[in-house]
């Protein structure tokens, strides 16, 4: 069974949950100019009822999804053949297809259980690249489609695809002058099956995954003080981590899972700390009269980068867990802030504002080896990056219409979508680690 299928217990308890939970769907709003042309042919199904989910569909919507692949209509198609014995190249040549996949779906001897045979051909070598049988039940079949596209991605790209991880997001759903309802929310990455993990009337905020995506950080004011909580996913429990007077916020996990970076304030101004999850114990990484905020790791686990504006305006800073003198990382801009490093370290996601008089935020990449810049977006209030795990997409806030949004762009800036929610804001997005 494929490693992605989750807990059903879990599952149903979250779903008890979910009863106000608003789906974002996805909008594509830019793409490559020559996407790949692929072929993803409706799966055949022996059974007599029809099936909950369309496999074949799901698959052809997510490489859609990521503005890199264009899927043929299926009333384009020639023919529609279910396994390798009935792909005629020829056909899928004449229909300019550079790759075509199949799959048939059927009963799993004396179970409840399904199986998902699919493989997926090189037209113009006439290869069969990859196939395999995916076995699940009726209710998975959403992830499996996932699976399916990881892989077929990865085949295709050289990278590892992303369908089958989630996004943590706040929601905030006006309801009169009085009354706000504040949630976190989980979904799948393009905002199908969310479901609502945390729910208040008070302000809730900063949503992060741990590192094996079992538990989620986040700061509420159910208390009417910010104060720190992890929570079980699976089975909502939850404990408070921080009870200190003053500033709580901004929690994120150290990528090894052993210690918790945040911002507090019981000495003072906002400084950097990082408390080890074994032992509660304190470290104090920064110490200076202005304030010091938003921390994130780097992918050793050996240094925070976080925002401070010690120099009179905001800029991006790296110190290392025993603390020490930070170094400063950015220069070229008047603001700069909320740094996250892409996996491979050397490249800074973060938000900026290149002079006092732009008055616009956008996302950018920045190379602090080579310090080459690149400005990803343009939509002026971009805020709270969160960066893919195999950094090929940083998903975003922002704002249409006056309206909270979450969009997500490629790290080339060529493939862009949206996941506007149809009830309320949505902010702050927290992209999973990899689930499987």
């Amino acid at each position: 069974m494929i490693k992605t299928l989750r807990n059903l217990a879990a599952l149903a308890l979250l779903l008890a949950q979910s009863v106000m939970a608003a789906e974002l769907n996805i909008e594509i709003t830019q793409g490559v100019d020559n996407p790949i042309p692929i072929a993803v042919v409706p799966f055949s199904w022996e059974g007599a009822n029809a099936l909950s989910e369309d496999v074949a569909a799901i698959v052809a919507a997510d490489l859609q999804q990521v503005g890199e692949f264009r899927a043929l209509p299926r009333g384009n198609m020639l023919s529609m053949p279910d396994e390798a014995a009935e792909v005629f190249f020829r056909d899928w040549r004449i229909l300019a297809q550079d790759y075509v996949l199949v799959g048939k779906i059927s009963h799993s001897p004396g179970s409840q259980l399904v199986q998902v045979q699919y493989e997926f051909f090189d037209v113009a070598r006439e290869q069969k690249l990859v196939g395999e049988v995916l076995t699940g039940s009726m209710s998975q079949l959403r992830d499996i489609g996932h699976e399916i596209s990881n892989v077929v991605y990865e085949q295709v790209t050289g990278i590892r695809g992303a369908f089958s991880t989630e996004i943590l997001y706040v929601s905030a759903e006006f309801m009169s002058p009085e009354l706000t309802y504040y949630r976190i929310e989980k979904s799948d990455y393009d905002g199908r099956r969310s479901q609502v993990l945390v729910e208040s009337q008070e302000p809730l905020m900063s949503p992060t995954w741990s590192p094996d995506g079992s538990q989620v950080a986040y700061l509420s004011f159910e208390t009417n003080l910010p104060r720190i909580y992890i929570q079980e996913i699976a089975t909502g429990q939850r404990r408070q981590i921080t009870d200190f007077p003053g500033i709580n916020s901004s929690p994120v996990w150290s990528p090894d899972g052993t210690k918790l970076a945040m911002v507090l304030s019981k000495d003072g101004s906002p400084d950097v700390y990082v408390m080890d999850l074994m032992t509660n114990q304190l470290t104090r990484l920064t110490d200076h009269p202005r304030a010091e905020t938003e921390p994130s790791w780097s992918a050793d686990s050996r240094s925070v980068v976080f925002t401070s504006d010690r120099t009179g305006q905001p800029q991006i800073y790296q110190v290392g867990i025993n603390g020490g003198f930070p170094e400063r990382l950015t220069f070229d801009c008047f603001y700069c802030a909320k740094g996250r490093f892409l996996p491979d370290g050397k490249n800074l996601v973060h938000v900026r504002r290149d002079t006092r008089e732009d008055n616009s935020y956008s996302i950018a990449i920045f190379n602090i080896e080579t310090q080459r810049l690149i400005t990803l977006t343009d939509t002026s209030l971009d805020e709270s990056p969160s960066v893919a795990p195999n950094g090929s997409m940083i998903m975003f806030a922002t704002k249409v219409n006056g309206k909270g949004v979450l969009d997500a762009v490629s790290i080339d800036g060529r493939v862009k979508f949206r996941l506007p929610s149809a009830q309320g804001d949505v902010r702050e997005p927290s992209w999973s680690p990899f689930l499987n």
